[in-house]
């Protein structure tokens, strides 16, 4: 059977397009968080306001994601979601003045809450249908589409200081993977509730319903809490890294943005091969020496100091906490649909209102100290990590793992 009529393929290539967008659309305005502080004039401390309003955003919305998502389910919420987070960005470019640069930032943690969950749903629905794992993949193709904003953003960066129009081809490029995830997305919103209550540990409360919430098992909220930090190093690294190089190690503008390059493209490497190595070392192994290389990594690189330090300290945060999402979602599927979509809510606030408290350390003292915190949080992933009681991967699901 060809990959074009596989199932399985077609919808894996229909998530990975959502994936891509957000990574994407993520890393294009965060790549750009210089030229966007230069233009409405701001502090250190009003940049980590304005990162702040969408994780007020993100972390608002949950209620509301919730309930979009047995209203509309997770397809049409997907769509709907991929495609503002598109306008959002001529939004920001728009922007002529701080006030409403906060009202369009606070939108966008709205529908990054909407496309984060929706997405996972329908990778965790992907995985159930079809016995096979694949959401190490998922997530390396939002790493990849950091990447890939990372370089155009270097590129355009290069070639005219406009941010509008390199906002307006993201926009393009955004319009037409919206298009192809509309050929082959899941029209069915299957969970893991049906094997929850069989995989779950004697603490992990009864198995939750389909429209009822029920309060979290322990097991549930030291997911979340891996979550959080690990997604806080993730986005801070987005967020801060391009100023790190600037400001700190004093890289030259076009060098800046690679920052973003060097921690996406580790990322993506990691999380082709994250499922193989789940196969081989349980997950539990890999998010803990993962997430303690991640914390050592980028420690002594600022300790040392310098562009080249910096840059290697960023490969070992991006290959480090590359598997940290994709097992904890994988978890968390296993729990059913209620756990997911609480740990993906709080992944999403992580990623958005972590970093500006970067911001907050930065501007109390400088950013080097900021990005010590960085790597104090993927330490925290470690600890976190030896309170889940992690379940291995089905054989089936390994076999998927292998590369081709």
């Amino acid at each position: 059977m060809t990959r074009l009529h596989d199932p399985f393929r077609r919808g894996q290539l229909a998530i990975a397009a959502l994936f891509l967008s957000l990574g994407f659309q993520y890393a294009t305005w965060a790549a750009r968080i210089p030229a966007i502080k230069a233009d409405l004039d701001l502090s250190a401390a009003e940049v980590g306001v304005l990162l702040m309003a969408a994780g007020v955003g993100a972390a608002v919305s949950f209620p509301a994601v919730a309930w979009l998502m047995r209203r509309m389910g997770s397809r049409r919420l997907a769509l709907l979601s991929q495609l503002g987070l598109a306008l959002l960005l001529l939004a920001l470019a728009a922007a002529p003045n701080y006030p409403v640069a906060l009202l369009v930032m606070c939108a966008d943690g709205v529908l990054v809450g909407c496309l984060n969950v929706a997405m996972n749903a329908q990778g965790a629905a992907l995985e159930t249908r079809h016995e096979r794992n694949t959401m190490a993949r998922l997530h390396a193709v939002f790493s990849a589409g950091s990447l890939l904003a990372a370089l155009l953003a270097s590129g355009m960066t290069a070639a005219t200081g406009s941010v509008a129009a390199h906002f307006g081809v993201a926009v393009v490029l955004l319009a037409a993977l919206g298009v192809t995830a509309r050929t082959g997305l899941l029209d069915e919103d299957a969970t893991a509730d049906d094997g929850a209550a069989a995989d779950a540990p004697a603490d992990a409360g009864p198995k939750p319903g389909r429209r009822r919430w029920t309060v979290p098992s322990r097991l549930t909220l030291w997911m979340c809490c891996a979550m959080v930090f690990g997604t806080v190093a993730e986005g801070a690294m987005n967020d801060w890294s391009a100023l790190y190089l600037k400001d700190i190690a004093e890289a030259s503008a076009e060098l800046a943005p690679l920052g973003i390059a060097v921690v996406s493209g580790m990322m993506v490497v990691a999380r082709l091969f994250a499922d193989g190595w789940r196969g081989r070392w349980g997950d539990g192994r890999v998010v803990l020496l993962g997430s303690a290389v991640a914390a050592a990594g980028l420690a002594v690189a600022l300790v040392s100091g310098g562009v080249a330090p910096a840059l290697a300290g960023f490969a070992c945060m991006g290959l480090g906490i590359a598997a940290v999402t994709p097992c904890v979602y994988a978890a968390a599927a296993r729990q059913g649909s209620d756990a997911l979509t609480l740990v993906a809510a709080m992944g999403t606030t992580g990623l958005l209102a972590g970093p500006p408290l970067i911001g907050f350390i930065a501007g109390a003292s400088n950013l080097a100290w900021g990005m010590g915190a960085v790597a104090a949080s993927a330490g925290a992933v470690a600890l976190c990590s030896t309170r889940i009681s992690w379940t291995e991967p089905a054989p089936a699901a390994q076999s998927e793992a292998t590369p081709a």
